[in-house]
């Protein structure tokens, strides 16, 4: 991100700041730092959705008293006014989607909830005053394991596999569900079938007549419920399915290996008001990255011009559309930071305006589906300030503030994050993000692994891991090593087989890039990071002792031939077959590589001071990885400190766990790192 990004004027700072002393007196006044639960709470206000007519906004805020998200609707004017439309003491309320001018759909969530992610969110249906509220699909069901049985035709309210595929703008109160058929004996998704359900009614008809491929997977449906385009499963590979309308056979137009991708696939995102399907692919360039491309109906393939794409970036974003002209108006999407490009000339003229009353920071607009109305929601951010939601009168030129996701952050006392790019010792350019804190370098330092490990870690926005970090004095490195996501699939295939090898390799050549530029101090160095970013911690400190002086894991894989043994956990067994073989390496073939990768197996090489936290309850990387690699580690290392969140999951949900797991690394860092 450019200099003139990371600037903001005064006039901007006094929107956006909480009003109060000067940065000169603040500083002279050598404040305490900021509190952990500033940056690791539940946003205050979040995910605006303008309605089709772009006259109401529904967002999520923050409900102080029960901890969880409401869903508010605020009737947009000269002045504001919002009322609750949805509130639950134990849930929270998310993927807020507005069904027509009138009424919403949403899901709920458990924020406190002990699972990685709930598979059985739900849907219910509002009206936008809070009226005439409807349970459509049920959320009572188990984790992993459960065979649902089908649905009754026309059932008032649908068992929970169930899920939303899309909203219509037919017309009509209908969206589109997709209800998942579940294989007893793999414990997975054997196909799914599309269905038109009555938001008002409850009531369902097929939204595919029967005579489709076998095996569906996925389905992409237009606008008016009508299903054009299906993914179906055979073996290891992903077969597409095509319609032209309802009256067309289907027709294979292409496969793709499921895990590794390959020529030939592409990745389907929507239908829009225009009839067209936008796709994502990759293209010939040296990184071979992916752009947004249209299907040609006619030659059943993709353009061979993509309509947008970001150099050196895989597309990340959502083509966005005028539903009354039917066109599309711009594209949002993401290089090292996030933007929009707008093919819309008003629009342009739109954005640019709202770019000189708020400078320096990224301006997302939301505009109404319709095009006409007076109002646009603006969420503005930096590397610097968490999101603020503002109110664009179009007659009056004015802004008005509507909230802020975290207003105890204050964006003067945060850290400057950069985006560069480094050469690994084989010559692969990786990507890296740098967050430094006040003062000069060298600072002690934090490498910080992301999971996944196939995921982009991040990009040019405000942090709460990093900027924790570093407001406690430390710089923070984030290397997007090879095998992440969003940077081509030459650097997504060089990762290939290449846990705790090439992959660890970028990582080290990251640290040491940082104490090369003097950055980093390379005698207080620490490694740390969560799921797979905790199995890069661990063989870190096995591989490069001489580079990291300590080490923070949480929830981390230990043992790749745990992940294959476990069969308790959420893997899918279909993954397990297929995937893991093809991207990390086969139990059988590449057993010598496995165990050489192991830190379980490793253990005893680590004698660096080491922070393990485990969730009782986690499925994608069960306590097992901990228990059995804290018992094999302690064996030749004391300096291991652990801790077991019960009930907690695949991350620490609980506010209260929260804060106490950031608490304790804070006093383990400045334990290890802060002396000279």
């Amino acid at each position: 991100m450019n200099k003139t990004m990371r600037r903001a004027s005064a006039a901007l700072l006094a929107i956006l700041c909480t009003a109060g002393v000067t940065w000169a007196q603040e500083q002279a006044q050598a404040p305490a730092p900021v509190p952990i639960p500033a940056f690791f709470s539940t946003p205050k206000m979040s995910n605006p959705v303008l309605s089709p007519d772009g006259k109401r906004a529904a967002v999520l805020v923050g409900n102080e008293s029960t901890g969880h998200n409401d869903l508010v609707v605020l009737e947009l004017g000269t002045s504001i006014k919002g009322a609750v439309a949805a509130r639950y003491d134990d849930a929270d309320v998310i993927d807020v989607k507005w069904v027509n001018d009138e009424r919403l759909v949403y899901s709920l969530t458990n924020s406190r909830e002990t699972w990685y992610f709930n598979p059985c969110p739900g849907l219910w249906a509002v009206n936008h005053d809070g009226s005439n509220m409807k349970r459509l699909v049920k959320n009572d069901c188990r984790i992993g394991g459960v065979v649902l049985a089908p649905t009754v035709a026309q059932a008032r309210e649908l068992p929970p596999n169930h899920l939303l595929l899309r909203v219509l703008r037919d017309g009509s109160p209908d969206v589109v569900i997709q209800r998942f058929n579940y294989d007893a004996q793999w414990r997975e998704v054997q196909d799914t079938t599309p269905l038109r359900l009555n938001t008002v009614t409850g009531l369902t008809r097929p939204a595919a007549e029967p005579g489709y491929p076998a095996n569906p997977q996925r389905w992409v449906v237009d606008q008016n419920g009508s299903p054009r385009l299906l993914f179906a499963r055979e073996g290891g590979n992903t077969v597409m399915h095509w319609r032209a309308d309802d009256q067309a056979p289907w027709q294979r137009i292409g496969s793709f290996d499921t895990y590794r991708g390959g020529a030939g696939g592409f990745r389907p995102l929507t239908i829009g008001p225009d009839g067209e399907l936008y796709a994502t692919a990759t293209r010939s360039d040296a990184a071979r990255t992916t752009a947004l491309y249209r299907f040609d109906r006619q030659a059943l393939k993709l353009e061979s011009e993509p309509v947008v794409g970001v150099a050196g970036f895989d597309f990340a974003g959502a083509p966005i559309f005028d539903h009354r002209r039917r066109k599309l108006i711009g594209v949002r999407i993401t290089g090292d930071a996030t933007g929009i490009v707008w093919l819309d000339d008003d629009t342009k003229k739109l954005q640019a305006r709202i770019d000189q009353l708020v400078p320096g920071h990224v301006n997302l607009l939301h505009v109404p589906e319709c095009g006409c109305s007076r109002w646009v929601v603006v969420q503005a951010y930096s590397d610097r300030q968490p999101s603020v939601y503002l109110l664009y009168d179009r007659e009056t030129d004015k802004l008005e503030r509507l909230g802020t996701a975290l207003p105890d952050i204050d964006a003067r006392r945060m850290a400057e994050r950069d985006f560069v790019r480094i050469t690994s010792r084989d010559g692969l350019s990786i990507p890296v993000h740098v967050t430094k804190p006040a003062g000069k370098g060298p600072w002690p330092t934090v490498v910080l692994v992301h999971g996944g490990p196939w995921v982009r870690g991040g990009d040019w926005q405000w942090t709460a891991e990093s900027q924790f970090l570093a407001s406690r004095g430390y710089l923070v490195i984030e290397p997007e090593f090879r095998g992440s996501e969003g940077y081509g699939q030459r650097h997504f295939e060089a990762g290939l087989k290449q846990w705790g090898l090439k992959m660890q390799d970028d990582v080290a050549d990251a640290a040491r890039w940082a104490v090369d530029k003097k950055l980093a101090d390379a005698k207080r160095m620490c490694i740390a990071g969560a799921s797979y970013g905790g199995y890069s911690t661990l063989m870190g400190l096995v591989r490069d002792p001489d580079l990291y002086r300590c080490g923070v894991a949480w929830v981390a894989v230990t043992d790749i031939d745990l992940m294959y043994d476990i069969s308790w956990s959420d893997l899918p067994e279909h993954w397990k077959r297929y995937g893991m073989p093809a991207l990390i390496g086969d139990q059988v073939k590449d057993a010598a590589q496995l165990e050489a990768t192991s830190p379980l197996k490793q253990a005893h090489r680590i004698k660096q001071p080491l922070l393990l936290a485990f969730g009782s309850a986690d499925r994608r990387v069960p306590v097992a990885h901990g228990t059995k690699f804290r018992d094999a580690v302690k064996k030749t290392n004391e300096q291991v400190e652990w801790i077991e969140y019960a009930n907690e999951g695949h991350g620490f949900i609980k506010p209260e766990n929260r804060y106490d797991f950031y608490s304790r690394m804070e006093k383990f860092l400045a334990t290890h790192l802060q002396a000279k």
